[in-house]
């Protein structure tokens, strides 16, 4: 069962998220906010993690780079959620070290899609 670290400070938006994934086979572990998220990254190593763009301690942007300066969380594949759907957001969220991008409200199917792309490449590459 695949570990997905989702990392969300609406509690609406993580609870929904969290069932949803659970149907489909997941292990699913949350954290509120970044710095939080870091630390479940750094202790569990999940197998992915849905960062939240818009956290209010540490956003989903400077909790990437942080996660992919340290060796031991610089390999697990981020998925970005944002409700702001601009290209410009896009990138950011990709150039900050997101491997994917996901806006809000989330398409659960379109996600466990894409989730599965990245185990996937990330299996192929062990």
């Amino acid at each position: 069962m695949p570990k997905v670290l989702l990392v969300e400070d609406n509690e609406f938006n993580r609870d929904a998220l969290t069932r949803h994934l659970t149907r489909r086979g997941f292990e699913v572990i949350s954290a509120s906010h970044g710095v939080e998220g870091l630390a479940l990254a750094s202790r569990e190593r999940p197998d992915l993690i849905l960062m939240d763009m818009g956290l209010p301690d540490l956003d989903g942007q400077d909790a990437t780079r942080l996660l992919r300066q340290d060796e031991a969380t610089a390999g697990i594949p981020v998925i970005a959620l944002t409700a702001h759907a601009m290209n410009v957001d896009r990138e950011e969220a990709l150039a900050s070290g997101c491997d994917d991008f996901e806006t809000k409200p989330v398409d659960v199917s379109r996600l466990v899609e894409k989730i599965h792309a990245l185990l996937k490449r990330g299996a192929e590459r062990t």
